[in-house]
């Protein structure tokens, strides 16, 4: 049983959209993506710098448009049972499954990066990686300094969110913490502001209820309503992401390969680690597309 998932912000890196955007077909995919939201998709995939792609507001479509793009060359439909995206994956996941048009799932994304943006520069709040350690002595770490595990990743990685200076003092016993390059407190309350904006745009759009599961970051529930799926989207981006319930999800409905796409490595890894049971391919570039269809035909078919 297979399923495809779709990574999130930080995953990007310069040029990533070049070897994809040879085939005339992609090319033109890309320019319909870069006019219906005014911003060159084309050009963030192919020749900004790594700043540039790092704003939330351009990494966030970019994310997105590689993932529907690596997506449609795989051409991999009917043959995968589930979807799962890790926070702005989300928005990946739901138009691979049809509860979202592709067009609609980029004029989403795009206002999601730009207000989540905007709702970082409110207040000074920061990220930062918790790496190994024993679980309930980081989560009361992250806890007693007022914050937030935002992106609770399994396999030994936990994201803290929150006051700057708060994780400046974050040091639980027998871990390691990195602060993440990234504009604010992402899956807190701090993104509140962002969430109004785009509930109001996701009331203007049609829903479809998706061809196959679609898991959920708030719980690693299973949903098959479009227009939860949807409300579900809105909702994540002040709310923490549960990407280790997805895991967990995706062994017990019996998954046993899972394709992530473009930009893709880094949602693979942590299955690599937390679930090694689940066989992974990371679908990087065209060059991949081969091996990619061979493990479809392994692990495809409902």
């Amino acid at each position: 049983m297979l399923a495809i998932i779709a990574p999130g912000q930080g995953s990007q890196t310069p040029g990533m959209l070049s070897a994809w955007l040879e085939d005339p077909q992609l090319h033109s995919l890309a320019k319909e993506f870069s006019d219906v939201i005014s911003i060159d998709v084309i050009r963030l995939g192919t020749t900004a710098d790594a700043d540039e792609i790092k704003d939330t507001a351009n990494a966030q479509p970019l994310i997105v448009a590689a993932g529907l793009i690596s997506a449609h060359a795989l051409g991999a439909t009917g043959s995968f049972s589930y979807v799962a995206g890790h926070s702005v994956g989300e928005i990946t996941a739901a138009a691979i499954a049809g509860a979202l048009s592709p067009i609609d799932a980029m004029k989403l994304v795009t206002t999601r990066g730009a207000e989540m943006a905007k709702a970082a520069g409110v207040t000074p709040s920061g990220m930062a990686a918790v790496l190994g350690g024993d679980r309930q002595v980081v989560l009361h770490a992250i806890s007693d300094l007022g914050l937030v595990a935002a992106n609770d990743n399994g396999g030994g990685q936990i994201v803290a969110a929150g006051d700057l200076d708060a994780l400046a003092q974050l040091a639980p016993d027998g871990a390691r913490v990195r602060p993440l390059a990234v504009a604010g407190a992402f899956h807190t309350s701090y993104m509140q502001p962002a969430v109004e904006p785009l509930r109001a745009l996701a009331a203007t759009m049609s829903t479809s209820n998706p061809a196959v599961g679609v898991l959920s970051n708030k719980d690693g529930a299973v949903v098959t309503d479009g227009a939860e799926v949807l409300d579900r989207i809105v909702n994540q981006i002040a709310n923490p992401v549960r990407w280790d319930l997805c895991m967990e999800t995706l062994l017990s409905l019996g998954v046993t390969g899972v394709i992530e796409v473009a930009p893709a490595g880094t949602l693979v890894g942590l299955i690599k680690r937390a679930a090694p049971s689940i066989e992974q391919f990371a679908l990087k570039s065209p060059a991949d597309l081969d091996a990619a269809r061979a493990f479809v035909a392994t692990h495809g078919g409902k």
